[in-house]
C-alpha cells in the first residue's frame, strides 16, 4: 500500500496469521527502511519489498523505532549486505541496539527457551550487534527530510527509546508499537510487553496533540477512523 508518492507500507508475515508493517520511504537518493522485521525472516522482508516494486539494492538508511527483536531482527543481515547503509536510532535505545547493554525483553532467559537452531541464530545476531555503526542518534523533535519531511516523536514506555514518526504533509503517524490495531480498533501497546505502561500511555499525549488523519501501527496496520479522537481517548487513560 502507498501513501502519497514516498511512503510504502509493507505487509510482512510473522508467524501464523500475523503480519507486521515495516515502511519504506522512497526518495530520489534511495530508500529508507523503517524497522527490519523479525529475526531470521529477512527473506520475508525482501519478498514484500519486491512485491511493492522496491529494489532492495537502493537501500540507503534504516530508521529503528526501538530495540525489540521483531523491529531490529534483520538489521545485521542488511548491514552486512549493504555496508554503507546508515542506521538511525533514538539515544535511549542505542546501547541495546548495538549490544552494549542487553535487550530489556530479548533476554538470555527467553533465548534459552528457544529450539537450539534458533538459539544459535539469536546468539550470532547478538554477537554482530557490536559491529553496527549508528550514523545518527535521534532525539525527540528531530526533523528529517525523508518522505517529504518527518518529525521524530519520542514515545517511551514500550522501550526507553521508542519513537514514533510523524509526516505533516500526509498527517500520518507511524506509531510503531506505541499503539496497535486489534479487530479494527485502535488500542494501546501490549501490556505484557510494555515495561512501563503508565509512561507508554502518557507518551500518547504527544501524538494526540498532532493533526492526524492516519495511523500506521506495526501490529495491526492502518487506522483512519477519527484517529485524533481515539488517540486522545487512549492518552486520557494516563490520568485515570
Amino acid at each position: 500500500m502507498n501513501i502519497g508518492q514516498h511512503i510504502h507500507i509493507l505487509k510482512v508475515p510473522m508467524g501464523p496469521d500475523h503480519y507486521i508493517h515495516p515502511v519504506v520511504i522512497e526518495d530520489p537518493d534511495g530508500l529508507t527502511l523503517v524497522d527490519t522485521g523479525m529475526l531470521g525472516e529477512a527473506s520475508f522482508l525482501e519478498e514484500a519489498m519486491t512485491k511493492a516494486g522496491l529494489d532492495l539494492s537502493r537501500l540507503k538508511r534504516i530508521l529503528i523505532t526501538h530495540q525489540d527483536i521483531d523491529h531490529i531482527g534483520n538489521v545485521t543481515v542488511l548491514a552486512d549486505q549493504f555496508p554503507e547503509v546508515e542506521i538511525f536510532v533514538h539515544r535511549d535505545d542505542v546501547a541495546a541496539v548495538t549490544g552494549l547493554e542487553p535487550s530489556i525483553k530479548f533476554t538470555p532467559e527467553r533465548i534459552s527457551k528457544m529450539p537450539q537452531p534458533m538459539q544459535d541464530t539469536a546468539n550470532q545476531f547478538i554477537s554482530k550487534l557490536s559491529h553496527l555503526h549508528i550514523a545518527r542518534v535521534l532525539e525527540d523533535g528531530d526533523r528529517l527530510p525523508y518522505g517529504g519531511g518527518l518529525e521524530v516523536i519520542h514515545t517511551p514506555g514500550h522501550t526507553p527509546g521508542h519513537i514514533s514518526l510523524y509526516f505533516p504533509s500526509q498527517r500520518l503517524v507511524l506509531a510503531a508499537d506505541a499503539m496497535r490495531v486489534i479487530d479494527g480498533e485502535l488500542v494501546g501497546p501490549a501490556e505484557a510487553l510494555t515495561p512501563d505502561m503508565n509512561l507508554a500511555i502518557e507518551s500518547l499525549t504527544k501524538l494526540a496533540a498532532l493533526p492526524v488523519e492516519q495511523i500506521l501501527c506495526y501490529h495491526g496496520g492502518l487506522y483512519s477512523r477519527e484517529p485524533q479522537a481515539r488517540i486522545a481517548a487512549l492518552a486520557g487513560q494516563a490520568s485515570e
